[in-house]
């Protein structure tokens, strides 16, 4: 048995020889996807009576993982033919064929007195009636529920889909409080869809775009504290924090880590003139990039930390610019109608995700690294600030609406612009910064 160990969680793979094969079932993923796959997942068995409610809260949350990708529906359990009784039962593969499923998940559950809990999963491809690749086992602590669950369904959606997964993983962004023109602002970070909340900064402060590194460690952020902006880079498993040092007479903002965590890239503005600097953690010392009586600001790392892009007016209008990290011209890339800002490179490095302004309305979109195949994923009154899930296949930001009550609010898309959600939030949220799976 193949042991992975995962922070909190176990996995093992194990396989049935007799089972594990490797069926044709796969979602290929393109922008001709509409119709999604079906699935159905019968609540998970529990091995002993102490694991009965975690089985079900488990199947659920792995069931809500999968329906918000918008890539699969799930099959009514008032549909089912087949009742399964125990996790070694065999598959009943013309009843589920029958109600048109396409994917079978089946899976139990087992919890101990000492804390620990394990799921075991396996992955069925009804119409080619096959087992779908090995089966799986989950093993933690019955705290982390949550994260197992998520865990489940990422391998569920890796296998399926032959993406990166992206439901074990953290979002930090500003939670909100207080009317329209005296908003409180907090760090906070949470679940990806929404779930287990916390605050890592008090609401003493103006805090501004928070940025999770790509080890999910540290959030570099901005914050009035001291009646102008810094930039402060804070420990997320001790909320411990320190002010970074940037030139002086000047305001520092918009900071974001390099994809090694070594580095960041800022804004600095003095006497109304912003440009790009770069900063090496290890000795905080800053180098100046850009150099010109324009606005250059909002910069962002390419997914192999040799180049940037970054918005600027330099051309009389906001326009996005990519630029090498050793220096040069930078190159305009974005030639639509409209303003172009908040560039960030995808994690895959083939998209440059944005914020864009025309006639009156605020969208995110996506375009490729050259400025071509431009593309609108949304468009409101306002929708500003995207940031890319790990596997680079979705897209966060922030939708306000109109009006002195207008609240804002996190909202998801798929790359296809087919897939747009509301996360159910408790309070108003902006400013998101989706990190990486958790280890």
């Amino acid at each position: 048995m193949r042991l992975i160990y995962l922070g909190v969680l176990a996995m093992a793979v194990w396989a049935n020889t007799s089972l594990a094969q490797n069926g044709p079932l796969k979602i290929e993923i393109n922008d001709g996807v509409i119709e999604p796959l079906t699935f159905a997942i019968p609540i998970f068995e529990a091995e002993n009576l102490e694991a009965a409610a975690v089985a079900t809260e488990i199947s659920r949350i792995v069931a809500a993982d999968l329906i918000s990708s918008g890539l699969f529906r799930e099959i009514p359990s008032n549909r089912f033919i087949s009742r399964r009784t125990t996790f070694a039962e065999a598959v009943r593969y013309p009843d589920w064929r029958a109600i048109n499923t396409q994917a079978l998940m089946t899976a139990a559950v087992k919890t101990t007195s000492s804390g620990r809990l394990t799921v075991k999963f396996r992955i069925f491809d009804i119409f080619s009636g096959v087992q779908l690749g090995s089966g799986m086992q989950l093993a933690g602590d019955t705290k982390a529920i949550r994260r197992m669950a998520h865990k489940v369904a990422d391998q569920v959606y890796e296998r399926i889909t032959g993406e990166g997964p992206y439901f074990d993983s953290k979002i930090v962004f500003v939670s909100e409080s207080g009317p329209k023109d005296n908003r409180r602002k907090r760090l906070a970070i949470m679940d990806f869809d929404g779930e287990s909340v916390q605050f890592l900064t008090g609401n003493e402060n103006i805090v501004l775009a928070p940025r999770i590194s790509n080890n999910g460690k540290q959030v570099l952020y901005t914050s009035w504290e001291t009646g102008f902006p810094q930039i402060y880079l804070l420990n997320v498993g001790t909320a411990g924090r320190k002010r970074l040092p940037t030139p002086k007479n000047g305001m520092g903002f918009s900071p974001r880590f390099s994809p090694d965590s070594k580095r960041i890239v800022y804004s600095f503005e003095r006497g109304g003139n912003s440009d790009i600097y770069l900063m090496d953690l290890a000795t905080a010392r800053s180098a100046r990039m850009t150099s010109s009586p324009s606005i250059d600001t909002a910069p962002s790392f390419s997914s192999d930390g040799r180049q940037i892009v970054f918005e600027s007016d330099r051309s009389g209008t906001q326009q996005l610019y990519i630029m090498p990290v050793s220096g040069g011209t930078p190159k305009r890339i974005s030639f639509g109608n409209g303003r172009y800002g908040t560039p960030v490179w995808s994690p895959r490095g083939d998209l440059i995700a944005f914020t864009k302004q025309s006639n009156g309305r605020f969208g995110i979109g996506v375009m490729r690294t050259d400025g071509s195949e431009e593309r609108l994923l949304s468009a409101s009154f306002l929708d500003e600030g995207p940031t890319w899930s790990p596997n680079g296949r979705v897209i966060m930001f922030a939708r306000e609406d109109r009006g002195p009550k207008g609240a804002p609010s996190l909202y998801s898309v798929d790359i296809t612009g087919r897939n747009l959600r509301a996360l159910n939030l408790r309070a108003p949220a902006s400013d998101p910064s989706w990190g990486p799976v958790q280890p």
